[in-house]
């Protein structure tokens, strides 16, 4: 009789079907052990093959995918990098001689030009013009907090109204409109004969105020800032619907088992939630007041005398009007580095828990 030497809880099975070069598989404690290592190299072999297949066809394939880019970053060299180059390069030079001048070119437009970017003497005497970029900072501190408190407040009123979002769709008009066509409607309701804003004055007895808007260096600025207000409502508004559908129900109703009142669920808990739609929605806006030239080219060209004048305008003007290419663009540049350094301080507030 044969000894058994697989010891009293193991034996000898047939082999399965899917195992090669192995007669005999050993059972121990119902679990299949090989006798052998084979099965498990030819196995790794297999899957190794699949993986370098894999791999090559893959590099293959971005190689490929690759060639589809070219034409691209062509026009990205020739339309968008090269330009940028060229524009700080030119910042640099002057624009008769051609030779490097260093800084000259921002201290001009900064406080020697004819209508200097920030002119403190006005500014310090409270005359006009106040210069290009106290124009965009005086557009940002009037109409930011405007924008963003509006835009918030509608979210939230028209967040469970019935037919609220009729309202909204009336609201974003003004985003969808090109701005120049909304340049040219704020040309008529500032219109001292046919403007709405005069009618309305007169209708409540405030005839002797009316005037035509636009078109006095005092009210100039002003009244463009007021009427961009509609034009960029709709969008922070927008942006906090979205922003709104994204807190828990369950705070909400937390809040109102605790006997929180509205004005405390909108404090301590609508407002938290919403620090990042904040963020969004204050960086984009700066950005649009920074960059701002269609509605101040439309209705007033900058004028009377620079008094509505902003930063993109004046780079325009003094470039293709001025032919003074170095000075607009230092303007250009200056506009550049505002836009990326708030933008990038922005992003990084975002991502600060």
């Amino acid at each position: 009789m044969a000894t058994n030497i697989l010891g009293p809880t193991e034996k000898f099975v047939d082999k399965p079907k899917h195992l090669k070069n192995e007669q005999r598989v050993r059972c121990t404690s119902n679990r299949c052990v090989t006798a052998t290592k084979h099965v498990a190299k030819t196995t790794r072999k297999g899957v190794d093959n699949e993986e370098q297949k894999t791999f090559l066809f893959l590099r293959r394939f971005f190689t490929i995918s690759r060639l589809f880019l070219i034409p691209a970053f062509i026009f990205l060299m020739i339309f968008v990098f090269y330009p940028i180059v060229a524009t700080f390069y030119t910042s640099f030079l002057s624009n008769t001689t051609g030779n490097f001048v260093g800084l000259e070119n921002y201290d001009f437009v900064m406080f020697n030009g004819v209508y200097p970017l920030a002119n403190l003497p006005n500014l310090l005497q409270g005359a006009l013009p106040l210069g290009r970029l106290i124009n965009n900072l005086l557009w940002i501190a009037i109409h930011l907090p405007v924008v963003v408190l509006s835009g918030m407040f509608l979210a939230v009123l028209l967040r469970d109204v019935k037919g609220g979002t009729i309202i909204k769709s009336i609201v974003f008009l003004g985003v969808v409109i090109p701005l120049v066509v909304g340049g040219v409607l704020f040309r008529f309701i500032y219109d001292k004969d046919a403007g709405v804003a005069n009618a309305f004055l007169s209708l409540i007895g405030l005839g002797d105020l009316t005037r035509t808007w636009h078109a006095f260096a005092d009210t100039a600025l002003l009244s463009i800032i007021l009427g961009s207000i509609w034009i960029w409502t709709g969008f922070g508004m927008i942006v906090y619907s979205a922003g709104l559908q994204g807190i828990p129900v369950e705070l909400y109703e937390a809040a109102e088992i605790d006997g929180a009142s509205r004005w405390k669920t909108f404090w301590r808990i609508i407002m938290p939630m919403l620090r990042s739609t904040s963020i969004v929605v204050v960086t984009l806006t700066v950005l649009w007041e920074l960059k701002i030239f269609d509605i101040v080219y439309v209705v007033t060209r900058g004028g009377p005398r620079g008094a509505s004048d902003v930063l993109a305008y004046e780079m325009y003007n003094v470039a293709f009007f001025g032919g003074n290419y170095a000075a607009g663009s230092a303007i250009a540049v200056i506009l550049t580095l505002m836009t990326i350094g708030f933008a990038a301080y922005m992003v990084n507030r975002m991502s600060k828990p």
